[in-house]
């Protein structure tokens, strides 16, 4: 089977926006965020999912990087249990690392991450590892980190009804939800749309992100928070503040998301 190199997508080719830095930040805001949370076992929005599960997910993906990273034919067997697995996969994972102590759990989550960060940072931006359906790099491999971290930690902080203070860091997020949109329509079937997109999203410290032309017909307008809430499928679109001129846009919002 050929693998395509980071879905085929156009990720940068150094970390001149320290996306890695912010991987960073993002893990470091969520433990301060668990570490006053007593009880692992409360509900979040995920059906099934409690606290602990977040959490659990987060480090067994990070270990599954660093194995990806550090000895891809190991890895090649979690990529067949995958496959065997299906949908069943990620969550049987996060079912075994709950039943782990709180402690022990959030002690192996920040030594995983902390590993992790170190490694990719020790990693050529360009180089080729095994990852689900591609080859991937740290170039996209990072975000993809940060993202997760994000979406998850949303997760945490709608359980225990804490207001989330965004961040610059949401730039990476939106980035890649910008970046994979031929992902989202691949997703559920459909060819990407041919005519060019333009985004306009407004940053925690009210500037204004823009991608695409000026002059594209289709066009996503909001707040990054929302933007990023909706490629994460934190929120239905229906219930952010993003609006969506020309028919190909409003498609994209319903089925946006930055993971296959």
């Amino acid at each position: 089977m050929a693998y395509m190199l980071n879905y085929n997508l156009a990720v940068p080719e150094v970390d001149d926006a320290g996306v890695l830095a912010a991987l960073v930040a993002e893990g470091d805001e969520l433990d301060v965020l668990v570490r006053a949370v007593d009880d692992w076992s409360l509900p979040t929005p995920a059906a099934g999912w409690t606290v602990a599960h977040q959490i659990a997910h987060l480090a067994w993906s990070d270990a599954n990087v660093l194995s990806a990273l550090r000895t891809p034919d190991v890895f090649g067997a979690e990529l067949r249990r995958a496959d065997v697995e299906g949908s069943g996969y990620a969550d049987k994972a996060a079912a075994a690392g709950a039943a782990k102590p709180r402690s022990v759990l959030l002690d192996e989550w920040r030594a995983g991450r902390a590993e992790l960060a170190a490694a990719l940072r020790d990693t050529r931006w360009d180089h080729a590892f095994p990852w689900h359906m591609s080859k991937v790099t740290p170039a996209l491999m990072t975000p993809l980190r940060l993202m997760e971290t994000w979406a998850h930690g949303q997760d945490v902080f709608d359980a225990v009804g804490v207001a989330r203070r965004p961040t610059d860091r949401l730039r990476h997020i939106a980035s890649l939800g910008v970046l994979g949109r031929a992902l989202s329509f691949a997703a559920v079937g459909l060819p990407e749309p041919a005519e060019p997109f333009r985004i306009e999203l407004t940053a925690p410290d009210g500037r204004t992100w823009v991608w695409g032309p000026e002059t594209a017909v289709q066009r996503v307008r909001g707040g990054a928070m929302d933007f990023c809430l909706c490629v994460t499928r934190r929120r239905p679109w229906s219930e952010t503040d993003l609006t969506a001129t020309g028919p190909d846009a409003q498609k994209w919002l319903e089925v946006a998301r930055v993971f296959l």
